[in-house]
């Protein structure tokens, strides 16, 4: 399948879809900025439980290639655009991290969110030592969670970050101690809620005694289902939502990636990952057909369908697109309107499911910092 499905969804438009804003129309009063306020949405989750929850639109913003790790970086006008339109569309649920740029996602997304900053959630991340501008291991010592915090508050122009992860669990620092540091933040208003990103069950368990956990953020999609096996048991079982992202497989399954794509290694990920090369992309271009095939008679793409279905799995569960494109933010949002039956969602699920994915998500360091 080719690109062509991606951009004909925008002019055709699709029987099962609400039409744009995809979230919800806003009623709200403009602000004193001159712009819409997020007013109240008909697609909402909730992340976490009790007093350590969270409301939120049913999809967020993955807001780190507009600055890192996706090739080219567009215009800084461009991005604050997009962010600012995925508000008016309804998303309330804006993600970045300190080690995205490093730095500079921060301050982009603090530019943009500034006109609406009470009205948003705003998550970042601590966990990584940066060093002349590149990430040099792990780091989630109490000092450095403390001076990571005070940096990224100053960055997203804000007195309080809404939701804060540990990045990825530091084997060298007791979960006890990262969690307890963290409740002392919260303490002290600086922090509202607390997750962690590519933790093992035993480690959620361990933090969630500490501080209750809101939310976990993994990778999760078609591609990855590795949460399935005991994260998401774990977190039903405490009260905790979840979070994937990469849910596109890192633009994989919106059918826009093939064998001949070229990638900014100095900015880009990708090449280095074992499922995008050449071949593991021609061995995994099943996926996108199934997607596509099921998609098209629905009037969706493969990137609605791969949504949709990551939606359909909890009530609970709140993928991160990322995109630097108005018309795809608005394709990534509309799948919050698609509604499978049951049987679809079967049919979907027999059918990814006897598809056999070529090549690991991360090798070496990478691969030993996940699922901790």
């Amino acid at each position: 399948m080719s690109g062509q499905n991606r951009r004909g969804f925008l002019k055709a438009g699709a029987a099962t879809l609400v039409a744009a804003p995809a979230l919800g129309a806003s009623s709200a009063a403009l602000t004193g900025t001159g712009r819409q306020a997020p007013a109240a949405r008909h697609a909402r989750r909730t992340l976490g439980s009790g007093a350590h929850s969270i409301d939120v639109s049913s999809l967020g913003l993955g807001c780190m290639g507009m600055s890192y790790h996706r090739s080219f970086i567009p215009e800084r006008s461009v991005s604050i655009a997009a962010i600012r339109r995925a508000i008016d569309m309804g998303v309330t649920f804006f993600d970045t991290a300190e080690a995205y740029g490093p730095y500079t996602n921060e301050v982009l997304v603090g530019e943009a969110l500034a006109p609406v900053r009470k009205d948003v959630v705003v998550c970042t991340k601590f966990g990584f030592n940066i060093q002349n501008g590149q990430l040099a291991g792990l780091n989630s010592t109490p000092a450095q969670i403390r001076a990571v915090v005070e940096r990224s508050l100053k960055s997203l122009k804000t007195d309080y970050i809404d939701l804060l992860y540990q990045h990825r669990v530091d084997p060298a620092v007791p979960m006890e101690d990262v969690a307890g540091t963290v409740k002392d933040l919260i303490a002290a208003g600086k922090v509202r809620h607390f997750g962690l990103s590519e933790a093992s069950a035993a480690s959620i368990r361990k933090a969630h005694a500490v501080q209750p956990l809101t939310a976990i953020q993994s990778e999760y999609s078609l591609m990855t289902r590795g949460p399935e096996v005991d994260v998401l048991k774990t977190c039903e079982e405490l009260g905790i939502g979840f979070v994937p992202y990469s849910p596109l497989s890192r633009a994989f399954l919106t059918g826009f990636i093939n064998q001949n794509t070229k990638y900014n290694a100095a900015n880009d990920n990708r090449p280095t990952l074992p499922r995008y090369q050449p071949d593991a992309i021609k061995a995994n271009w099943v996926m996108v057909e199934a997607l596509s095939e099921f998609g098209n008679p629905r009037g969706l793409t493969p990137a609605q369908v791969a949504l949709a279905w990551l939606l359909a799995q909890k009530p609970w569960i709140v993928p991160i697109p990322g995109t630097t494109k108005l018309a795809h933010l608005q394709e990534n949002l509309a799948s919050a309107d698609v509604a499978f039956t049951a049987e679809e969602l079967r049919e979907l699920t027999e059918t990814v499911s006897k598809i056999t994915i070529i090549g690991d998500r991360y090798t070496g360091t990478q691969s030993q910092q996940t699922n901790r």
